[in-house]
């Protein structure tokens, strides 16, 4: 998908490193062609572990190209944040979607497909689906 709108992918984590290095990866393994748009939120804005409203806020606008922004999450606070932020709906862009996935896998799966040009809920449930992965 060329020029139209594309879904965005936002990685938040409570650790800086860990949300840029996942964004990296998923960009990676996405292989050529047109690349979804994806920002890392990692961190407090003083680079401490934790998480921010202002950087998630940040990344999310930075990602949005009208079609939606898929919010992925490590744990803990993360999610609190996030969901606090969407039942709010004045930071993030309208068609903001907390995504429940693992990190790592769901990120690859939602910037692959993404990037494919997938609507919001296809990259959701791309995601998503990551959690039947097996490694055995």
């Amino acid at each position: 998908m060329s020029g139209g709108p594309m879904v965005g992918v936002v990685l938040v984590s409570h650790s800086k490193e860990v949300a840029a290095s996942v964004a990296a990866l998923a960009v990676g393994l996405a292989g050529g062609g047109a690349t979804a748009p994806v920002a890392a939120a990692g961190g407090t804005p003083d680079g401490g572990l934790g998480t921010s409203a202002e950087l998630i806020a940040a990344a999310a606008r930075e990602v949005d190209r009208g079609a939606g922004v898929a919010l992925l999450v490590d744990l803990g606070s993360a999610v609190l944040t996030v969901k606090a932020m969407i039942a709010e709906g004045d930071e993030l862009p309208e068609a903001a979607r907390l995504v429940d996935a693992p990190f790592v896998e769901g990120a690859v799966a939602a910037v692959v497909s993404a990037s494919a040009g997938a609507d919001l809920a296809a990259v959701a449930a791309a995601a998503g689906e990551a959690y039947g992965y097996r490694k055995e």
